[in-house]
C-alpha cells in the first residue's frame, strides 16, 4: 500500500523465567505488569511501545544485537539499585564510557544521561 508505514508497536524478549525479567524490568522502570497471556507477560506500553517478555527453553546465548538505552539525570548512582534489583555491572564495557549493565539473564543495557550524549571520534562516552 503506497504512503503506508509500519509503527514499532512492541519489544518482545525471550527469557526461561519471565516472572523474573518481568519483574526488574518493572520495578527498574516504574511500569506495572498488565497482562499475561500464554508464554507472555506484558509491561504497561510507554507512548505507544509495549516490553513484553516470552517463555522460551533456551538461554540467552553471546551478545545482545539489540539492547535498551534507558536514561536517568544521574546514570552512576543507578547501578548499586540496578544490581540490588538483580542486575550486574559488565565490566567488559568499562573503557567505552558507558554504564553497561546486564538484567538478571544476561540481556545487556546501557543506563545513559538525561538529554544527549557526547561520544568522542571513537564513539566512547564520557559521562561516568
Amino acid at each position: 500500500m503506497a504512503g503506508s508505514h509500519l509503527r514499532l508497536r512492541a519489544l518482545v524478549i525471550d527469557s526461561v523465567d519471565p516472572e523474573r525479567l518481568v519483574a526488574f524490568w518493572s520495578e527498574l522502570l516504574g511500569k506495572p505488569v498488565v497482562s499475561r497471556t500464554g508464554p507472555y507477560v506484558w509491561l504497561e506500553s510507554d507512548r505507544g511501545l509495549t516490553v513484553g517478555f516470552q517463555k522460551v527453553l533456551e538461554r540467552k546465548s553471546g551478545k545482545n544485537r539489540v539492547h535498551f538505552d534507558v536514561e536517568s539525570p544521574d546514570p552512576a548512582s543507578e547501578r548499586p539499585r540496578i544490581e540490588a534489583l538483580g542486575g550486574r555491572y559488565l565490566t567488559e564495557y568499562a573503557d567505552a564510557g558507558f554504564l553497561v549493565m546486564a538484567d538478571p539473564e544476561g540481556n545487556e543495557f546501557c543506563v545513559i544521561p538525561t538529554g544527549p550524549v557526547d561520544l568522542d571520534d571513537e564513539g566512547r562516552a564520557h559521562y561516568l
